[in-house]
């Protein structure tokens, strides 16, 4: 399998730990810089005309696929050894499904809209984009109240994906100390998660805009 990727992006790190997670290696890690225009080149458009990062080319079924969390589900269903990290159970599978979007369409979606005009289009600070964020935390918050992982008693592929954004915003300065069972569940999943040290290293690559 090939994997199309930035260290510092949030959605490949949330792959590249489910890889960890179930003993999965890729064949090739291929670079994209995003800041250069790679993912315009016509040979990624070829393979993903959403021209987004990652993209996973799995060459024994010929399967190209982009969306994190879709390639997190793909790589678990096909190549897991069990179920742990998304589970067959309608009603749990239903649960991680929902951690998931959440992650994609409100927490992940607060951080990109808050902090990527400032990094990248040198805007000023939106406030109420902020709000947004606060919000996503104080649901993150209530989801972990009297629970170990953010969606069942074990570790899954919502935690993977949430643990990836989480630590967006812990370089980025944002205060999650003022979330009690968030920042509970944060040191517990840096504790026990698999590739957590690559996820990491990708964070500090990316903190150097914010350091700037």
């Amino acid at each position: 399998m090939d994997f199309y990727y930035r260290p510092g992006s949030a959605p490949c790190r949330a792959v590249i730990m489910t890889a960890k997670a179930i003993g999965v290696e890729f064949d090739k890690l291929i670079f994209i810089n995003t800041r250069a225009g790679d993912q315009f080149k016509p040979e990624y458009l070829k393979i993903n005309p959403q021209h987004t990062i990652p993209t996973l080319v799995d060459n024994s079924t010929g399967l190209s696929l982009w969306e994190s969390r879709a390639i997190m589900v793909y790589l678990v269903e096909k190549y897991a050894q069990d179920d742990a990290l998304y589970p067959k159970d309608v009603k749990q599978q239903a649960l991680i499904n929902q951690r998931l979007y959440f992650d994609m369409g409100t927490l992940y979606k607060s951080f990109a809209d808050y902090y990527y005009p400032q990094i990248f289009q040198k805007q000023p600070a939106n406030e109420e984009n902020f709000k947004k964020i606060e919000v996503a935390f104080d649901l993150l918050n209530t989801f972990l109240q009297n629970q170990t992982f953010a969606a069942r008693e074990s570790l899954s592929l919502a935690d993977i994906s949430l643990l990836a954004s989480v630590s967006s915003f812990d370089v980025a300065g944002f205060d999650l100390k003022r979330y009690s069972n968030v920042s509970r569940w944060y040191e517990q999943c840096k504790r026990v998660t698999p590739g957590w040290d690559v996820n990491w290293s990708g964070c500090l690559e990316f903190r150097k805009y914010f350091d700037n």
